[in-house]
């Protein structure tokens, strides 16, 4: 889904936030094109998005953050993306900063019913801890998100028996 109001009609209930945050990686914007980042290359991005760091560390308290670099050739994507599409739910809530590329979170509605949500470059999501939901990758199977921690412990993923249902 990508209705950007329809979304929000949907997430509302959910007290998911998926806003629009423009990706400005001023020197460091070339490096969103490259397929790999070294451990050198993904905190020259990292740093380069210090700004929004900043401001989220003072409106919401985040304490941490790293960069998620997911690409075909990937040597642990297939793991990676086994883990995390099952649904599943954390103690402490799932914060995003999509800078390249493009993934799917899908959510389990009040009433069961199962929805998917594609987020891209410049989309900011925020899931609430214990809300059951999942993650993959589109077709491109690339994506570089930051994401943001008030602590990691509490984003260990407790997977739930409830069957993830077909899309597409």
């Amino acid at each position: 889904m990508t209705d950007r109001s329809a979304v929000g009609a949907i997430l509302a209930p959910l007290d998911v936030t998926l806003q629009d945050y423009p990706v400005q990686a001023g020197p460091a914007a070339g490096l969103l094109q490259q397929p790999s980042l070294s451990a050198a290359e993904q905190e020259e991005v990292l740093t380069a998005l210090d700004t929004v760091f900043q401001q989220l560390r003072q409106e919401r308290g985040y304490q941490a953050r790293d960069l998620v670099v997911m690409y075909p050739e990937h040597p642990d994507i297939e793991a990676n993306l086994a883990r995390f599409h099952r649904i599943h739910t954390h103690d402490d809530e799932e914060v995003r900063y999509i800078v390249a590329g493009e993934g799917v979170f899908g959510f389990v509605l009040p009433d069961d019913r199962q929805v998917e949500v594609t987020v891209a470059a410049g989309d900011f999501i925020q899931v609430p801890a214990g809300l059951e939901h999942w993650f993959r990758l589109t077709d491109q199977r690339r994506i570089k998100a930051v994401r943001y921690f008030s602590a990691r412990s509490g984003w260990v993923p407790h997977y739930s028996d409830r069957p993830l249902l077909p899309f597409g």
